[in-house]
């Protein structure tokens, strides 16, 4: 598939994906619109910008627009991409397009969603907590959906939301066609998937733990009171928008506070902010307001915004895999990225699983270094800089 007209979608479809300048088809998108358009389930691995919500936002509506019954429900970690889903998914309907929708997610205004609720919506967009909430009120009915995505699947079962995803699997009707996405496909999610799709098609673009190739990591070594003046210095030495990453909800607003009295434009998002604040600081970034955002794993999940130039790690991640959620905040739709660690002796541990997982031959080579015979090779972590999979370059100045 070479364009997206080959498809055979309906019309409108086709005229709103011009108008979003959807003409070439990524990789994930080629693989898997295809089989879902015959009504086949899709298990897919890719890395996030990659287009993802397009690879199950153009069958999705398809079957919306083509078929006068049925409703489709798209499930997300949190409710930053809840959001941006929706939202392109309503560009691909067109704005003149009868289907209702309804976006159900904690933070906002219940009577809202009630009200959208009511007017007996086709697309449903939310998170699964407040998605339980309006089944156990009644307020939401699944009987009728028959297109199910769950979307960023490894997310959703690392912040443990496994029970209520099994809870409104109780709700949806066993005829219905499920499109599975992921950005890692560990024993668990495999395991989701051989529960909730039938005989699925498995679409991927890379292998599930490889980074972008088109982002630049840098692995820096510095001591725990070394850390702030060494991500000063790095900030200034690097032009463009950067997201930072740290541990905790008051290490951001405190970070924020300490770069902008260093004279930085800084910003806080962490999930305990009203939606209202979160969709405020997300807005103001996306407009280029300030120029860092300050966050926790939770509150930037899912961001889309194309300008962010560099991810930097000052605290890394509790789970590796939440790494590759990271660094995929920047290089999306094939522009270059840098991600940068500030790694200090007290994160090793950390740090090597992290090595592990986008560098498997790391793992191996561990292996062979702890052997008797080679015992005594260099560390291969040793530097203050280093790129996955190479021996460390020189010491920065």
């Amino acid at each position: 598939m070479q364009h997206f007209n080959e498809l055979g979608l309906p019309e409108s479809l086709n005229h709103t994906l011009q108008h979003m300048q959807f003409t070439t088809p990524t990789p994930i998108q080629a693989q898997a619109i295809p089989h879902a358009l015959m009504g086949k389930d899709i298990l897919g691995s890719a890395q996030t910008g990659t287009g993802k919500t397009g690879a199950f936002g153009i069958p999705l509506v398809a079957r919306l627009l083509t078929n006068p019954r049925g409703t489709a429900l798209v499930m997300t970690p949190t409710r930053e991409l809840a959001t941006q889903v929706m939202a392109q998914l309503r560009m691909m309907l067109g704005k003149r397009s009868f289907i209702k929708t309804a976006l159900l997610i904690g933070g906002e205004s219940m009577p809202k969603q009630l009200q959208q609720l009511r007017n007996r919506p086709r697309l449903l967009v939310g998170t699964p907590g407040r998605i339980n909430d309006h089944l156990e009120r009644g307020s939401l009915m699944l009987h009728d959906t028959s297109f199910l995505v769950l979307d960023e699947t490894d997310r959703m079962l690392d912040m443990g939301f496994v029970p209520q995803i099994e809870k409104i699997m109780k709700f949806m009707p066993q005829n219905r066609q499920t499109m599975l996405f992921s950005a890692t496909l560990p024993k668990n999610i495999i395991r989701i998937s051989e529960k909730y799709l039938n005989n699925p098609v498995r679409v991927a673009v890379s292998a599930a733990s490889a980074p972008a190739t088109n982002i630049k990591h840098d692995v820096v070594r510095v001591t725990a009171e070394e850390k702030h003046a060494r991500l000063l210095s790095e900030l200034e030495a690097r032009n463009g928008s950067v997201i930072l990453f740290m541990k905790t909800k008051y290490a951001t607003e405190r970070m924020a506070a300490k770069l902008s009295k260093a004279g930085h434009s800084a910003d806080a998002i962490h999930g305990d902010l009203r939606q209202n604040k979160r969709d405020q600081v997300i807005a103001n970034f996306r407009s280029k307001k300030y120029r860092i955002l300050v966050a926790t794993d939770v509150a930037a999940r899912g961001l889309d915004i194309p300008h962010i130039e560099h991810v930097i790690n000052y605290d890394l991640p509790q789970c590796a895999e939440d790494y590759i959620h990271r660094i995929g905040r920047t290089a999306r739709a094939g522009a270059e990225g840098s991600a940068i660690c500030l790694v200090t002796p007290a994160d090793n541990g950390k740090w090597n699983a992290i090595n592990r997982l986008m560098d498997p031959d790391a793992a191996a080579a561990e292996k062979s270094d702890a052997s008797p015979q080679r015992k005594n090779k260099p560390n291969r972590f040793k530097g203050n800089r280093r790129r996955f999979g190479k021996k460390p370059g020189r010491k920065a100045a």
